[in-house]
């Protein structure tokens, strides 16, 4: 079962911009074009929905207004805005918001975002599956077509970083950063090399494209 994310935005590009960049990492998305309709969705949705983007500048019922509402359904949220001054974040935050986020904002940023929130309130879903390949977070166990795969430490945080990040092209180097660590002193070889082996140990793995001159990508 996927992660289901409400986000409210009143500009339509930005919304449907965040739309499929989070349904192509995974998650399930609603989309409210205004504080009012995402108030009807939360009634349509009671008690499923895990997440909550809202822009605080939405005419009518805006973002601020929205987060008691938010509040009593336990929906945490993130503030969305092109506000940056220092009063508009101490008083969303004040008001108990998870984060808050000012525009424009880098996707890889967001998604790291949601993922700590879901993460800090214990709705981050504990399993992935890739076709017939799950991988049990909470377990740390990859198992495909029922049979279990051993990988390696290395080898299963790079599968499940992808995982995380589908449909999202990678340097050798970020892959390097992300998984690895920064401290990381080898060379981007390594990540050819883990690659090669996912690939060979698991058939879900053939997702992951090579990119020519670029990196990787897991591809769903």
């Amino acid at each position: 079962m996927k992660n289901r994310i409400l986000i409210a935005e009143d500009e339509r590009e930005i919304r449907e911009l965040l739309t499929m960049n989070l349904e192509a990492v995974g998650y399930e998305v609603i989309e409210a074009a205004s504080g009012e309709e995402a108030r009807e969705k939360m009634k349509e949705y009671q008690g499923t929905i895990d997440l909550a983007l809202a822009d605080v500048m939405m005419p009518g019922l805006d973002g601020f207004s929205l987060f008691p509402y938010l509040k009593q359904q336990k929906i945490p949220c993130i503030f969305l805005t092109a506000k940056s001054d220092v009063v508009s974040k101490v008083k969303g935050l004040k008001m108990g918001a998870e984060d808050y986020i000012v525009k424009p904002f880098e996707l890889m940023e967001l998604y790291a975002r949601v993922e700590n929130v879901l993460k800090r309130h214990e709705k981050l879903q504990s399993r992935i599956e890739l076709d017939h390949c799950f991988i049990d977070l909470a377990g740390h166990q990859v198992k495909e077509e029922g049979r279990e795969i051993f990988l390696k430490p290395m080898e299963y945080d790079l599968l499940v970083f992808l995982c995380k990040n589908q449909n999202i092209a990678f340097t050798r180097n970020q892959l390097l950063d992300s998984v690895w660590g920064s401290h990381y002193a080898g060379e981007t070889r390594t990540v050819d090399v883990h690659i090669a082996s996912l690939r060979k140990k698991l058939k879900a793995a053939s997702r992951i494209q090579t990119i020519p001159r670029l990196g990787y990508r897991l591809e769903v």
